[in-house]
C-alpha cells in the first residue's frame, strides 16, 4: 500500500504537470479544430480538420494517462499533416505557415513529455490502436475528398488567366462606349498653339509623374547600379505637420524641384520651398486648412508648376504653383516669394464649392493636384464614398491658370452647358468623380481622366445612362473646349468599387507600325490598357467574357466585362479554399468555413445581402494613385501592384439606420456605431467590407501571401522580364507586432517608382517602412534605407549643381497601418556630401 501510494505521488512529478498542461492546450487547439472541420466538412470543405483535430484530443488523453502511446498518435497525425501541406500548397513557404509551424511546435511539445510517460495498458491498446488505424483512415480519404471538392470549383486553376475562357461575347451597346469612329486611322490634328511648355524631368522635377505624361522617368545617371550601395541621407526635413489627437494623417506628397526649390504640400496643405540642395526651409504658405475638411484622411498629393508666357520673369507669380486644398480652394503661390497670386481669381483664391449645391466640410474634398494643358488648369476632386446617393457633384473644370476664371465646366449630367448652372440649380449630384491623378498632352490639347463610380458604389439602381457610360472610365477631354475626345470604359456597371485610382502613363509605344503616342492605364484589376491618346484606339487586344449574374440587382448587371488578352496582366487565378491562411491552423480554420459561407464565383461576383460575399481583387487590388514607371529608352514598364481581398456585405437600410450609421451630412456614425459599415444612404442597402478580409483576433489577412508585387515588362515584345513579392515581412505580424522578419512576404504597397537611365528603380510604397533601389533588368534589391515613417508616395529624383538626389516624403498612411510621419528625406552619394555640410553645418532638419 505504501508503495503504490510513493508511486502515485511520483506519478504526479513535475514531468506528469507539464504533460497535463500540454495535454491541455491540446484541448484547447483540438476541441474547435474538430468541430470546426466537422462543419467545414458540411459546407464542402477540406476533410483533414477533423481528424487532425481528433488526433490532437486523443494525444491529450493519452497524455494525461501518462501513455506513451501518445507520442505514437500525434506522429501519426504530424505526418498525416505533412502529406496533406504538401499535397494542398507544394513547397510554397508561406502557404505552409498555418499548416506547419503550429503542429511542428506541437511535436516539440510532445516529444518533451516524454519523461513522464510509460507504456500503455493493455487493456487500452486495443482501443488506442482502432482510433489511430481511424485517424490515418480519415487521413487518407483526405485526397480523395479533397480532390473530388477542388475538382468542382476550377478546371486547371493554375492556367494563365490570360487564355480566354470561353469565346468572345460582343460588348453590351448600352455600357460600352468610344470614339465615334475609333477604328478609322487618325488624321493630322491642327494643333492650338501652346501658351505653356511643361519643362522636363532631368534637374527638374516639375510635375507629379515628372512631367504631366507620367513617365516617372529620369534622364540622370550619375547614380549607377555600381554606386548605388553607397547613397546615404543628405538632409531631413519635417513640416511640424502632425495629428494632435486621432485625425487622419496620411500624406502622399510627391514634391515639385523647379530651380534651386524644392516645392511640396503638407498633410494640411501648407506648401513649403526648401533649397533643393540643403533642404533648409525659404518659405511658407499656410492656408489654414481647418481639421474637420479632412475626409478619409489628410492628404496632399501634390502641387501644380506654371510659369506664364506672358508676364516678365521677375514680375509676381511669374512662376506659381497652384494648389487643391481639402476645404475645396484653388489657391495660386508665387514660386520665388509664397505669396499669394493677386490677379489669380479673388486674391488668390478660387472657391470650388460654386454650383456644387448641398456639402459639408470633408465630403467634397480635392486630394490631388490640379493637370496644367497648355494654359488650363483642370480641377477635380474626391468626393468621399458610400456616404449618400444625393452627393455633390464629380464635375470636372478647366480654370484659366493665370486668370483662375472658369473657362469651362463638364458636367455629364448636363451636357452642353459649360458654365454654372443657373441659379437655384446645382452640377449633376452624385456622378463619377476624379479623385486620382490626370495626365496631359500639351500638343494634342487633351487632358485624360481617369474616372471612379457615381455615389454610391456598391448600388446602382439609380444611376443615370450618362453616369452608366462614364462610370470607372477613362476619358479625355479638349482642354480648349471642355468636350469628349473619346472615352472608354474598363468595367460595365460597377457596382464593385474598381474606380480607375491611376494616373495614366503617356509613352511612344512600339507596334509593328512603327511608335504610336500611347496612354497606358493600369486598373485595380491588375490589367494594362493601352491606347492611342489621339483617336482612344486600343492597341492591346480586349475580349468580353461572361460573369457572375445575380445578387440584389441581377436585372441591371452587365453580362460580360472585359479582358485584356494580349499583354501581360496581373490579375490572379480565383480564389480556391486551399489559398486561405493565417498563422494557425485554427485560423486558417476560420478562414476556410468563411470562404465556404460566403458567395463567390470568382472575379466580378456581385454584391450580396444574404450572406457575405468576397471580392478577389478588392478595391485596392492591382494598381492605385502610384501608377507606374516607364523607361522610353529601354522601353520597360515597372509596376507595383496588391493582391488583396475583401469580403462584403449589403446591409438593408433599416439594419444601418438601427446602426446608428448615418451619412456625413446627417450626424455621421453614432458613437458605438461600427466602423466597417458605410450608410449609402438613399438607397435601400449600406454597405459592410471587412478590407484586406481580415482574421479576427491576430488582425492577420483571410488570404494567403504574396499580398504585393512588383514587375518589369517590356513594351516591345509584350513579356515579363521580372515579377516578383514585393515588401518584407519586418514591419508586420499578428495582432499588430512588427516580425522584424527580413523576408519577402509581398505586402499590400501604395505608390509609385522613379525609373533612371542608368537602369535603377527607386520605390518606397510597402508596409514594411523601407525605400529601395532595384535593378530594372534583374529586379535585384541594390539599396535599402529604413524610413521614419510609412513611404506610400512616390518619390522625385533632381540635380543640383552637378549632385543627383532622391527625395521621398515619409508621411505614413492610416488605412495601410504605417506610422504617420511629417518627414521628406534626401539622399545623395557620398562624395556630393561636402558641398552640402559645408551650408548646413551637419545637414539641414
Amino acid at each position: 500500500m505504501a508503495e503504490a501510494r510513493a508511486r502515485h505521488t511520483t506519478d504526479r512529478g513535475p514531468t506528469y504537470w507539464w504533460a497535463v498542461i500540454v495535454a491541455v492546450l491540446l484541448i484547447a487547439f483540438g476541441a474547435p479544430i474538430a468541430a470546426g472541420g466537422l462543419y467545414l466538412i458540411t459546407l464542402g470543405g477540406s476533410w483533414y480538420y477533423l481528424p487532425a483535430g481528433i488526433g490532437l484530443l486523443l494525444t491529450a488523453f493519452l497524455l494525461i494517462r501518462q501513455d506513451r502511446t501518445a507520442i505514437g498518435v500525434y506522429l501519426l497525425t504530424y505526418i498525416g499533416t505533412l502529406a496533406w501541406a504538401f499535397w494542398e500548397a507544394g513547397f510554397n513557404g508561406w502557404a505552409q505557415v498555418p499548416r506547419l509551424v503550429a503542429p511542428s511546435v506541437v511535436l516539440l511539445l510532445v516529444l518533451s513529455t516524454w519523461p513522464a510517460l510509460k507504456r500503455g495498458r493493455r487493456s487500452f491498446g486495443t482501443g488506442t490502436a482502432a482510433t489511430a488505424v481511424t485517424i490515418a483512415g480519415l487521413f487518407a480519404a483526405i485526397g480523395i475528398a479533397n480532390h473530388s471538392v477542388e475538382s468542382t470549383l476550377a478546371q486547371d486553376t493554375d492556367a494563365p488567366v490570360t487564355e480566354p475562357a470561353t469565346a468572345p461575347v460582343p460588348a453590351p451597346e448600352d455600357t460600352q462606349a468610344t470614339t465615334e469612329d475609333t477604328a478609322t486611322p487618325p488624321t493630322p490634328l491642327d494643333v492650338t498653339p501652346i501658351n505653356f511648355a511643361m519643362p522636363e524631368a532631368g534637374a527638374d522635377w516639375p510635375a507629379y509623374g515628372g512631367t504631366h505624361h507620367a513617365t516617372r522617368y529620369s534622364p540622370l545617371s550619375q547614380i549607377t547600379r555600381d554606386n548605388v550601395g553607397d547613397l546615404e541621407l543628405v538632409w531631413e526635413y519635417r513640416t511640424g505637420d502632425m495629428p494632435e489627437e486621432d485625425e487622419r494623417y496620411s500624406n502622399q506628397n510627391t514634391p515639385l524641384k523647379i530651380g534651386n526649390q524644392l516645392l511640396l504640400c503638407s498633410a494640411m496643405n501648407k506648401v513649403i520651398s526648401l533649397d533643393a540642395q540643403t533642404g533648409l526651409e525659404r518659405w511658407r504658405y499656410d492656408p489654414q486648412v481647418p481639421t474637420d475638411a479632412i475626409p478619409y484622411n489628410a492628404t496632399c498629393r501634390g502641387l501644380a508648376y506654371y510659369a506664364s508666357p506672358t508676364l516678365e520673369s521677375t514680375e509676381l507669380c511669374a512662376e506659381r504653383v497652384i494648389m487643391n486644398t481639402l476645404d475645396a480652394r484653388l489657391i495660386a503661390v508665387d514660386v520665388a516669394t509664397g505669396q499669394l497670386c493677386s490677379d489669380f481669381g479673388n486674391g488668390g483664391i478660387v472657391d470650388l464649392e460654386q454650383g456644387l449645391g448641398h456639402t459639408v466640410p470633408g465630403w467634397y474634398a480635392p486630394t490631388s493636384p490640379p493637370t496644367i494643358v497648355r494654359n488650363v488648369a483642370v480641377v477635380y476632386s474626391q468626393v468621399r464614398d458610400n456616404q449618400r446617393r444625393d452627393a455633390p457633384s464629380g464635375v470636372v473644370r478647366g480654370y484659366d491658370t493665370e486668370s483662375g476664371d472658369m473657362l469651362w465646366a463638364w458636367d455629364m449630367g448636363r451636357p452642353g452647358e459649360k458654365g454654372l448652372p443657373p441659379e437655384g440649380e446645382t452640377y449633376t449630384r452624385g456622378t463619377p468623380n476624379v479623385w486620382t491623378i490626370a495626365s496631359g498632352d500639351n500638343e494634342l490639347g487633351h487632358v485624360y481622366l481617369p474616372l471612379g463610380n457615381s455615389a454610391v458604389d456598391y448600388w446602382g439602381g439609380m444611376r443615370s445612362e450618362a453616369e452608366n457610360t462614364y462610370s470607372t472610365a477613362l476619358v479625355a477631354l479638349d482642354v480648349t473646349t471642355g468636350d469628349v475626345a473619346w472615352f472608354y470604359q474598363t468595367v460595365h456597371y460597377d457596382i464593385w468599387d474598381y474606380d480607375l485610382g491611376s494616373q495614366g502613363s503617356l509613352v511612344d509605344f512600339p507596334t509593328e507600325n512603327g511608335p504610336v503616342p500611347a496612354l497606358i492605364l493600369p486598373t485595380k484589376q491588375a490589367m494594362f490598357w493601352i491606347f492611342d491618346r489621339r483617336t482612344g484606339e486600343l492597341l492591346v487586344e480586349v475580349e468580353e467574357r461572361p460573369v457572375p449574374q445575380g445578387g440584389v440587382e441581377p436585372e441591371r448587371l452587365s453580362p460580360t466585362q472585359p479582358f485584356v488578352v494580349d499583354f501581360p496582366n496581373l490579375l490572379q487565378p480565383d480564389l480556391l479554399e486551399k489559398h486561405m491562411w493565417g498563422m494557425t491552423p485554427l485560423d486558417q480554420l476560420w478562414c476556410r468555413i468563411q470562404y465556404r459561407q460566403a458567395y463567390y464565383e470568382g472575379i466580378y461576383t456581385p454584391p450580396s445581402a444574404d450572406r457575405n460575399w468576397i471580392q478577389w481583387p478588392g478595391y485596392n487590388g492591382g494598381s492605385d494613385w502610384g501608377g507606374v514607371a516607364i523607361d522610353p529608352v529601354r522601353n520597360i514598364m515597372v509596376a507595383n501592384y496588391n493582391n488583396t481581398a475583401n469580403l462584403n456585405r449589403l446591409i438593408p437600410r433599416e439594419d444601418v439606420d438601427a446602426m446608428g450609421v448615418r451619412s456625413i451630412d446627417q450626424g455621421g456614425r453614432e458613437d458605438g456605431a461600427p466602423s466597417n459599415v458605410s450608410p449609402q444612404g438613399d438607397t435601400p442597402w449600406g454597405i459592410k467590407v471587412n478590407a484586406g478580409w481580415r482574421v479576427p483576433f491576430t488582425d492577420m489577412l483571410c488570404t494567403q501571401p504574396p499580398y504585393g508585387g512588383i514587375t518589369a515588362i517590356d513594351l516591345t515584345t509584350r513579356e515579363v522580364l521580372w515579377d516578383k513579392p514585393f515588401g518584407t515581412a519586418r514591419k508586420n505580424g499578428p495582432f499588430g507586432i512588427p516580425s522584424m522578419l527580413p523576408f519577402d512576404i509581398g505586402t499590400p504597397n501604395n505608390a509609385g517608382a522613379v525609373v533612371t537611365a542608368s537602369g535603377l528603380i527607386f520605390i518606397a510604397a510597402t508596409t514594411d517602412d523601407l525605400i529601395r533601389a532595384m535593378d530594372i533588368e534583374s529586379g535585384e534589391v541594390l539599396w535599402e534605407a529604413e524610413l521614419p515613417a510609412g513611404g506610400q508616395a512616390g518619390p522625385a529624383m533632381y540635380e543640383v549643381d552637378g549632385q543627383q538626389f532622391l527625395v521621398i516624403n515619409a508621411g505614413g498612411h492610416s488605412f495601410m497601418e504605417t506610422p504617420i510621419g511629417d518627414y521628406f528625406l534626401a539622399y545623395a552619394l557620398p562624395e556630393t556630401h561636402a558641398a552640402v555640410d559645408a551650408m548646413t553645418g551637419e545637414g539641414a532638419e
